[in-house]
């Protein structure tokens, strides 16, 4: 089952995508968020154009592990993409993707403004890779 991934920020929204067998994970871009109505219609284009039958969020808990503002904000996205696309949506843990992402691309020798550009794709394949690997 091929699944979109989407690391939602209040600024940009990373995207990855899974094959159709669930192994591997590729970042595909970073949106700039235009506002809930038009995110949704965009990721549900998007989701029907890659075949995907499943949408994951990933949800920006706190560090104790309870939901904050962010992760409401998160889950309201995620039920007006369920209604607009018709597919399951689900979520999953997201702390500290960004700076695993952040570290990845430091080895990586990008230079911080490299980083800006494909920090949000990155981390939502690292959410990805681990929604597949439970």
């Amino acid at each position: 089952m091929r699944i979109l991934c989407l690391d939602i920020g209040d600024v940009r929204i990373g995207v990855a995508v899974s094959d159709p067998l669930g192994i591997s994970t590729n970042g595909i871009e970073t949106r700039l968020s235009k506002g809930a109505d038009a995110d949704a219609d965009y990721f549900t284009a998007l989701a029907s154009s890659l075949h995907a039958e499943k949408i994951l969020l990933g949800l920006p808990l706190n560090m104790d592990g309870t939901e904050g503002d962010r992760a409401e904000k998160v889950r309201a996205f995620g039920s007006l993409l369920s209604e607009r696309s018709g597919l399951l949506v689900d979520y999953e843990d997201e702390r500290l993707t960004t700076v695993e992402a952040e570290e990845i691309l430091i080895e990586a020798g990008l230079s911080r403004q490299e980083r800006r550009k494909v920090i949000d794709k990155v981390a939502a394949e690292i959410i990805l890779r681990s929604y597949l690997n439970k």
